[in-house]
């Protein structure tokens, strides 16, 4: 269930930053939600654990993952423009 919120919460960033912030429209809307749920995931489950306390059961949700998904998941969306910006890819 983490999982899909991490995904879900990259996925509405990269809806966000494609739509109201207007990063690489060329890229497409498709594009950025997968970009920013992909890397959701990849905060919650691999850099979220590095920086903030274990939950008490592994399956238990925690707010502190959550914000780290979601940091990553800019951090990346904003990269991701400027590769976009720079070399049009």
């Amino acid at each position: 269930m983490n999982i899909l919120i991490w995904a879900l919460a990259g996925a509405a960033l990269g809806w966000l930053s494609f739509s109201y912030l207007g990063f690489s429209p060329g890229r497409g809307k498709i594009a950025s939600l997968m970009i920013g749920g992909m890397s959701g995931i990849m905060g919650g489950k691999v850099i979220a654990p590095m920086l903030t306390g274990p939950p008490a059961l592994p399956t238990d949700f925690t707010v502190g993952s959550l914000v780290v998904a979601m940091v990553v998941a800019s951090a990346v969306l904003f990269a991701a423009n400027m590769v976009y910006k720079r070399w049009k890819l």
